[in-house]
């Protein structure tokens, strides 16, 4: 074989090494960010929101591309929702951002877990978004001013809707999951005397998000139901659900992601649409998750909630 030949022929296997050696590389990093050997430590802060002591649970990551906050929904509180920990499976939302590169926070909303209803023991939905925005600043004052990627489940997504419309300064991006409102219809304004329930939560309540059969663990969603109940015995009391009326997609202009369960019955195609088509910005996704319904991000179309989720927030950090 010729010099050139023999050149020619170890230059082709040096280049083949190199590609092989690319790819098994970029594969051993997808695995590292899928899995996470060591957990970040589960830490609640007290904060004050109008002097009202709101409790907000951290899991940082050193070196952290973001940051989010997760906004819970209408029955049950921020750590069963967002933080589920299942023996032997992985099933935490703020564990598998923190495997994504984020630092992540999950508010109590008043009256919710581990924050007291406040003097008046009812819940509204401004006063709520106001402590989200009162929240978000808090947790980039403590995180060198940067700003927040705010995530709202179910009730929590119009919750966090109206706080972006009103105050998104320290907002990177919002995701809404299971959006429930329909925007053409108004509701009522309360009775002239709305009086409290406190109703007693049940295991039955609890485990009613959970509504494609075979798509979590029997263990998973007992062990929901205990940590829920344990979290939030009794029923938050919400009154002035009118607010809700003054959502107006066309004042948001930061970039929103809405994500949607194919099987979600609380969150139905036609809703996501009026909100898709109505919002300002023209840096907007709609992601519909597969197999997925209201609970997807504990389920068993986990990974792709996730990978779409940390997809879109990437590009806004």
């Amino acid at each position: 074989m010729s010099y050139f030949f023999k050149t020619l022929f170890l230059l082709c296997i040096l280049s083949i090494t190199s590609l092989s050696c690319k790819t098994n590389n970029n594969d051993i990093n997808t695995i590292a960010v899928d899995t996470v050997s060591t957990k970040a430590t589960l830490v609640k802060h007290t904060v004050l929101s109008n002097g009202h002591p709101m409790a907000v649970w951290e899991k940082q990551i050193d070196d952290a591309k973001g940051i989010i906050l997760f906004v819970h929904g209408r029955t049950w509180s921020g750590i069963p929702d967002f933080d589920l920990q299942v023996e032997g499976e992985e099933l935490s939302l703020m564990d598998g951002l923190n495997a994504q590169g984020y630092t992540t926070y999950a508010i109590d909303l008043r009256g919710y877990g581990e924050t007291p209803r406040d003097s008046t023991a009812w819940a509204t939905p401004i006063a709520s978004a106001k402590d989200v925005t009162n929240i978000i600043q808090w947790i980039s004052e403590q995180n060198n001013n940067t700003k927040v990627h705010l995530f709202g489940w179910s009730m929590g997504s119009t919750i966090a809707l109206l706080a972006a419309q009103n105050e998104a300064t320290n907002m990177a991006s919002l995701t809404v999951f299971g959006f429930w409102l329909d925007l053409d219809v108004k509701i009522l304004e309360d009775p002239e005397h709305n009086e409290l329930q406190k109703t007693v939560n049940t295991a039955k309540a609890a485990a009613s998000d959970f509504i494609t059969p075979g798509s979590i663990s029997h263990n998973a969603i007992d062990t929901y139901v205990k940590m829920a109940l344990k979290s939030d015995p009794i029923r938050v009391d919400w009154k002035q659900l009118n607010e809700y009326n003054t959502i107006n997609p066309s004042l948001l202009e930061l970039p929103v992601l809405i994500l949607q369960g194919e099987f979600d019955p609380i969150a139905p195609t036609e809703r996501q649409s009026k909100l898709f088509t109505r919002l300002k910005t023209a840096n907007k996704s709609w992601v519909v998750i597969s197999g997925g319904d209201h609970a997807a991000f504990m389920e068993t179309p986990r990974p792709h909630f996730i990978e779409a989720f940390a997809r879109f927030i990437n590009r806004f950090n």
